[in-house]
């Protein structure tokens, strides 16, 4: 009877004793660091900054909050690396060799709230990649090649609100890419290539509405045309693009028709000849910053002339008007009252001869 007694504490003892270590086994594979990384428990951080890598530790721990992977030699996001980091708030991946992205390599990091790709090569983007990233709240894609930015790109980052696109290779935006910003706070666009033209025209309303809510927007110079180079787009006139709708509702016109009133014979580079059926059309050209300025002068100093003939009438008039109030008054003190017609008909012709 005394051995059942002893056995059950010995089973006992090493059931504890398998739990603890099987807790201890899962505990050391949550927070174990990669060996070329260093880690933050406490703040769940891996820093895998400067190692030389080539592609992404396919170690990382699952519940990373925080992964630097900045000034590193990475080209290629494949393969879903990052696809298990679903407790991922921050992501740096700056200073490396990336050049393309997958659609869907963001697509498990709902948590995620910034990612900077600052000072890569890349080139372009899918319209998919941001799809899916509900609390992204800043984006950092300077310092790269990109020269076009997909429609929609930004239609699912309603918390977005620091974007930078500084130090690429955009000529023009579309408006619609950036009206479901609406949280958007900051943007970043300078050092690009602007070319100040009709593909610009809407965005440059855009930019002013922007502006008028108080977002904060730095300075967008134009590269082309030679007249407007150096200038922020911002404070270019409007009658500057006045040109444009004269192109759409021409161009539009010509799309109407079932088929084209002339055809060119010669080479491309050759305009077509000027008849009945194919007039001449004169190419229309942005106005010159010379005469909008001087349209701008001359119609200031004119408002100064009206002005200032406006005054010198009033003058005159509370000058006549007081000339002829004293003049009643010594009227009235030289000569009495009288009842008669001909101090009326005296009376008249002095005002007569005073006006």
């Amino acid at each position: 009877m005394r051995e059942p007694r002893r056995r059950f504490p010995c089973r006992w003892a090493q059931t504890s004793f398998f739990f603890c270590s099987l807790s201890l086994c899962v505990a050391s594979s949550i927070f174990t660091c990669p060996p070329s990384c260093t880690c933050n428990s406490s703040s769940m951080e891996v820093d895998c900054s400067g190692r030389g890598l080539t592609s992404v530790p396919s170690d990382i721990p699952p519940d990373t909050r925080i992964l630097l992977l900045l000034n590193n030699r990475i080209s290629s996001l494949s393969g879903g690396p990052l696809s298990n980091l679903t407790s991922l708030h921050r992501l740096d991946l700056s200073n490396n060799y990336l050049d393309q992205l997958p659609p869907q390599v963001f697509g498990d990091l709902l948590n995620l709230t910034e990612i900077r790709l600052r000072n890569n090569s890349i080139r372009g983007v899918e319209r998919e990649l941001l799809q899916g990233l509900p609390q992204l709240r800043r984006l950092d894609l300077s310092l790269n090649f990109l020269s076009l930015l997909p429609s929609g790109l930004f239609d699912d980052l309603p918390t977005l609100h620091w974007l930078s696109l500084r130090s690429n290779r955009l000529q023009s935006l579309e408006r619609m890419t950036f009206e479901p910003l609406g949280s958007l706070e900051n943007i970043q666009l300078g050092d690009n290539p602007w070319e100040c033209d009709c593909n610009l025209r809407d965005f440059k309303h855009w930019m002013e509405w922007f502006s008028y809510r108080g977002g904060k927007i730095d300075e967008l110079q134009c590269t082309l045309p030679k007249e407007l180079r150096g200038r922020d787009i911002r404070m270019v006139p409007v009658e500057m693009f006045s040109y444009c709708s004269q192109l759409e509702d021409e161009n539009s016109g010509t799309a109407d028709r079932s088929t084209p009133p002339c055809t060119k014979s010669s080479p491309a580079h050759a305009e077509p000849e000027a008849g009945p059926d194919c007039p001449q059309k004169q190419r229309y050209r942005p106005a010159s910053v010379r005469r909008a300025i001087g349209t701008v002068i001359i119609a200031g100093v004119v408002c100064g002339v009206v002005c200032i003939m406006m005054v010198v009438a009033a003058a005159y008039g509370c000058i006549y008007a007081s000339l002829m109030a004293k003049y009643h008054r010594e009227l009235k003190k030289r000569q009495p009252l009288m009842g008669d017609a001909e101090g009326e008909q005296e009376e008249q012709r002095q005002i007569s001869s005073v006006a």
